[in-house]
């Protein structure tokens, strides 16, 4: 009922400049709505809602994409809320032919509802127990068959078989073997296998067990192997779904050449996630990862792998699909090397695991390490305080940052007039899909620097920044989404003002302050921060001062107020009191120079706080006059691109750190062999031995 009325407020608001845009406003905001009812109700009713994240991998993983014409159809057995069927005729340039069925009534309705409220008033959603009862058929006995499915049924029901004979399954959904009596994982996927045209491309979400659970699901999935029809299993992080906190898998399944298929494409994406609250989330790097390197069946060591089906069906194996067999994903333990420790120099093996960066920086191995006096170990060139000096100045290294430059350089000037072009009605979806796709593209042959770090890069920042600002242009224009914003009333959460001009609170959604005083008020600015910076300074002086005065019997502790502060009020009493009493000179002496400081201090206060309100009015006025080009081009180079220089130098920063710590730990661990440290050892004994014999202790 909750939802009801707010949808109906939401339905008063008028939002066809975002449906101009591509954008369904009043659809996602019940999308919204409806996944953090899920969150906050747990295991009761998280069951009905598939995270977004996930249902965009599905549709990808089954080529749902801009080539797909709306008469295909998608098809959900158990669509819960629809959220996945949604996503997933979304991934088509206009849409899919939905169907859907959802036993649960509450939750059909708001199937239904979502249905609508995203534009889809043809999709078919049917209410009944989809395996006792499917709605969808083409006469007596034989089902309806679609060109994709996608599902998240409920994990591992007990009750799978209620109303149902699967012995004389009227629909023949069993042939490849019948569940246990008390687990509907296979129920679901063999339902899902039936619904698919002789072409269809379906995808399942399911808990790990089906992989390799024995028995009557092992005969299952032996059948569906020696069929052709899975074409992959992508293992996905623990905690993405709502209502359990058990890893689950996508179980890809594909119809077409399933008789010529020669093996299963298997991805290990269970460590690529955020957290997010209580639960994790795949981010925009782990989707893009986890779709190309399906769709690519690209091995990728320790993540990906297309695994041949003759190693699936050996004798060591026998069809057990659970990924850790094919893909190790485990890191290499870092073993201590005996000899090293024995006789010093650092192993050939260790140095050799760092084999990426050599490959990019050959000259640098060879400054950082010189040959050992015995085959096998490396001595180092430099201490451990000198190795990250040693890599930020080298050649190679250098070098390789200004490729990373230029390949981001390559990509703003590609796109800056497209930036700077940004009007009213443009699409940001539009935009981020170019923006991303190609960043991806200009990265990808770049050694050492994930291309998908840096892809994340930039998606962070739209999401934290840059999305709201071109919402902001596209729908009000350059200079209307420049504008000052009056604060009124109380401010919103976690929003402050930018700046305070005779008490009147403003905020500059898209423009920033410091970038109009950058480059219209650059000699007021530095005015402003060295009068600050000399604020600071003259506070610490006076902070250290008192700190100095006020310990045990300390000068200043007549001078503190009753919370043991002192202040120049407090000083002020005191030093009228010493002087009217003929108090301690040494006393009178201090206060006189702790009231001076901190006139000096309060001074300072009012001279930055003068010249900070000066330049804000200033400030303030110069938004009036500023043109359209003046603003694109201070909020796309000033603040877009140089914000994510700054991402794409911190991953290169990363991998730096990477390669300074690893050689640091190695040098550290190894440099003093065995032999050097019991010298030392002994050396220390009869230095003590020496000691005691002097003061008559030992003979």
């Amino acid at each position: 009922d909750r939802l009801t009325k707010l949808v109906g407020i939401f339905e008063r608001l008028d939002f066809r400049a975002n449906r101009a845009h591509g954008d369904d406003l009043l659809g996602d905001a019940y999308e919204y709505l409806m996944r953090h009812f899920a969150t906050q109700s747990g295991k009761s009713k998280g069951q009905f809602y598939t995270p977004a994240e996930v249902s965009r991998i599905m549709a990808r993983v089954i080529e749902i994409g801009p080539n797909t014409p709306r008469r295909h159809s998608v098809y959900d057995p158990t669509c819960g809320s629809g959220s996945l069927l949604i996503k997933a005729s979304d991934e088509a340039p206009h849409g899919l032919t939905i169907f859907g069925q959802e036993m649960d009534v509450a939750t059909w309705t708001m199937a239904r509802m979502n249905m609508i409220l995203h534009g889809h008033t043809t999709a078919e959603i049917e209410r009944d127990n989809t395996l006792a009862a499917p709605r969808f058929a083409d006469g007596p006995g034989r089902l309806k068959r679609f060109d994709f499915a996608v599902a998240n049924p409920p994990f591992s029901t007990k009750a799978w078989s209620n109303g149902l004979d699967p012995d004389h399954d009227e629909f023949r959904r069993f042939e490849y073997g019948i569940p246990p009596a008390k687990n509907g994982d296979y129920a679901f996927l063999l339902h899902l296998v039936a619904s698919l045209k002789s072409t269809g491309k379906g995808a399942i979400i399911l808990p790990h067990g089906v992989l390799f659970r024995g028995n009557r699901e092992a005969r299952i999935r032996r059948n569906l192997v020696k069929r052709g029809l899975i074409r992959g299993v992508i293992g996905l992080p623990a905690n993405l779904f709502y209502g359990t906190g058990i890893p689950a898998c996508i179980v890809v399944i594909g119809k077409e050449a399933a008789a010529t298929r020669k093996g299963i494409v298997m991805v290990d994406a269970c460590g690529g996630f955020r957290k997010d609250g209580a639960k994790n989330r795949l981010r925009e790097r782990d989707i893009h990862r986890i779709v190309d390197v399906f769709n690519d069946q690209r091995d990728t060591p320790g993540y990906a792998r297309m695994v041949p089906l003759d190693e699936i069906a050996s004798d060591a194996n026998d069809y057990n699909l659970n990924i850790p067999r094919y893909i190790d994903s485990g890191e290499p333990e870092d073993l201590h090397d005996l000899g090293a420790h024995l006789h010093g120099g650092i192993p050939d093996r260790d140095i050799d695991a760092l084999d990426r960066y050599w490959k990019v920086f050959p000259g640098l191995r060879r400054a950082l390490f010189a040959p050992g006096g015995r085959p096998g170990y490396v001595n180092p060139r430099t201490s451990p305080d000198e190795v990250r000096e040693v890599v930020l100045g080298h050649g190679e290294f250098v070098a390789y940052r200004e490729r990373v430059r230029a390949a981001f350089d390559n990509w703003r000037r590609e796109h800056e007039s497209r930036l700077y072009g940004l009007g009213v009605g443009d699409s940001p979806k539009i935009l981020i899909r170019k923006l991303s796709e190609d960043l991806l593209d200009r990265f990808a042959d770049l050694p050492l620097i994930d291309r998908f770090d840096v892809y994340q890069c930039l998606m962070d920042y739209w999401d934290e920044v840059m999305q709201d600002d071109v919402y902001l242009v596209v729908t009000d224009g350059w200079s209307e989404a420049a504008r000052p914003r009056v604060m009124v009333g109380k401010r919103q959460a976690g929003e402050s003002p930018d700046l305070t001009v005779r008490r009147t609170k403003y905020k500059m959604d898209l423009l920033p302050p410091d970038l109009v005083a950058g480059r219209y008020f650059a000699e007021e600015q530095r005015e402003v921060e060295f009068l600050l910076a000399e604020q600071d300074r003259i506070g610490r002086e006076v902070e250290a001062f008192v700190e100095e005065n006020t310990s045990e019997d300390g000068l200043l502790d007549g001078a503190t107020t009753d919370a043991g502060n002192v202040t120049q009020a407090a000083v002020r009493v005191r030093l009228r009191e010493v002087r009217g009493g003929g108090g301690d000179p040494e006393e009178r002496d201090t206060l006189e120079v702790c009231l001076d400081r901190m006139k000096a201090e309060a001074k300072a206060k009012r001279a930055a706080k003068s010249a900070r309100s000066l330049l804000d009015v200033e400030i303030l006025a110069r938004y009036a006059t500023l043109t359209r080009s003046e603003i694109a081009d201070m909020v796309v180079r000033g603040k877009w691109t140089a914000s994510l220089e700054d991402a794409v130098g911190r991953q290169v920063d990363r991998l730096t750190t990477g390669l300074v710590e690893r050689v640091t730990v190695l040098e550290g661990r190894y440099a003093e062999a065995l032999p050097e440290l019991t010298q030392r050892a002994e050396e220390l004994e009869a230095r003590v031995r020496s000691h005691l014999r002097d003061l008559g202790i030992a003979g």
